[in-house]
């Protein structure tokens, strides 16, 4: 979702209008400011917080979110960027530019999708295996789509992996810094704080770790956290820690 600051127009001050002066010679005149209406604001988006999202929509909301929304965290706040949905973390210059390209997803379906190349076949294995196991046991969809910015299926995932509201979509892309991104759906939003995501993309996600150790290693470090948070019984402390 594009987030866009609201433009606000400035108005000239309206003349004051002063009061007629009393009879007595010592009376001081005063003026009285004319109250100015509050400026128009326009804003092109609309937001809804995740709760209500969960309660009314059977799918989480797609901004086009695949991996350059990055830059949004360093136009933005801190404190703005907690302010708006979680699922649009992922990005939104997808949406922007339309990228689409169901031509580099794979013939057979895969929870593992490595445009990118960071991944052995045997790091593939291992993943698709954890994430099968994770599914099995939690209900829970991990999804993992590594890429090169704006070489990405883009929003032809969304159908290929069916998204829906138990679905993380975990892209790992390396082009504006930090390597880990995630679309969480509504309902994993309910049970899994958003500290959570924010801690393991800064822990693993980072580029000192990824560039020291590999883009591989921030993935499988990643989907280990994601898969032990998912397993821990659902109250206040869960996914607290990242290991």
């Amino acid at each position: 979702m594009a987030l866009v600051l609201a433009s606000v127009g400035l108005l000239p001050l309206a003349p004051s209008r002063a009061t007629a002066p009393t009879s007595s010679p010592l009376s001081v005149t005063r003026t009285r400011g004319r109250a100015l209406p509050l400026p128009r604001v326009r804003c092109c988006a609309s937001r809804t917080s995740h709760r209500a999202a969960a309660a009314s929509e059977a799918t989480p909301s797609w901004a086009g979110e695949l991996a350059s929304s990055v830059p949004w965290k360093a136009a933005v706040s801190g404190a703005l960027a907690l302010a708006v949905c979680f699922t649009c973390f992922v990005g939104s210059a997808n949406a922007r530019t339309g990228i689409n390209k169901p031509e580099l997803l794979p013939k057979e379906f895969t929870t593992v999708i490595d445009v990118a190349g960071f991944l052995s076949s045997g790091q593939e294995n291992r993943l698709r295996q954890e994430i099968e196991d994770l599914e099995k046991d939690t209900g829970y969809k991990l999804r993992v789509l590594a890429q090169n910015y704006p070489d990405t299926p883009g929003l032809a995932i969304k159908d290929f992996w069916q998204v829906d509201e138990r679905t993380i979509v975990f892209v790992a892309d390396p082009t504006f810094g930090n390597i880990i991104n995630f679309n969480i759906g509504p309902l994993v939003d309910l049970d899994v704080p958003r500290s959570f995501w924010s801690q393991v993309s800064g822990k693993y996600g980072n580029m000192f770790y990824w560039k020291e150790k590999g883009e591989d290693a921030s993935i499988e470090a990643a989907v280990t956290a994601i898969s032990r948070c998912l397993r821990d019984p659902t109250g206040t402390n869960n996914c607290s820690e990242v290991l």
